[in-house]
């Protein structure tokens, strides 16, 4: 006569324990999303609509990268190194200084 009653107890708290889960993936899934938007209302005071549209154009292509280039201009507005808006032609220039420091690995066969 007990099973079923210990049963129920499993059951109840499994159910528990998945509303749990459930309230944590939403309240993770909310503070992502409030910090995509402070990173987008950031970009918009750091970056022209130029410069802002190109960046939208990398992230399409290689998200990482975007990201990368991203988190590095908003720790350099929050340091205070960025004194005024970076034009689309300044963008670019960070973006091929980035490209030559990277490293390129070719294999030849032998």
């Amino acid at each position: 006569m007990e099973e079923p009653e210990d049963l129920e107890e499993i059951r109840r708290r499994r159910l528990l324990e998945l509303q749990a889960r459930l309230e944590e993936q939403r309240r993770q899934e909310e503070l992502r999303r409030q910090y995509e938007i402070q990173k987008r209302l950031a970009l918009q005071q750091i970056l022209t609509p130029e410069a802002r549209s190109r960046l939208a154009n990398i992230r399409a292509a290689r998200p990482e990268f975007a990201e990368q280039i991203e988190l590095q201009l908003i720790q350099l507005a929050q340091a205070g190194r960025i004194t005024s808006q970076i034009t689309d032609a300044q963008l670019r220039e960070i973006l091929r200084r980035l490209q030559e420091r990277r490293r390129t690995f070719r294999i030849r066969r032998m």
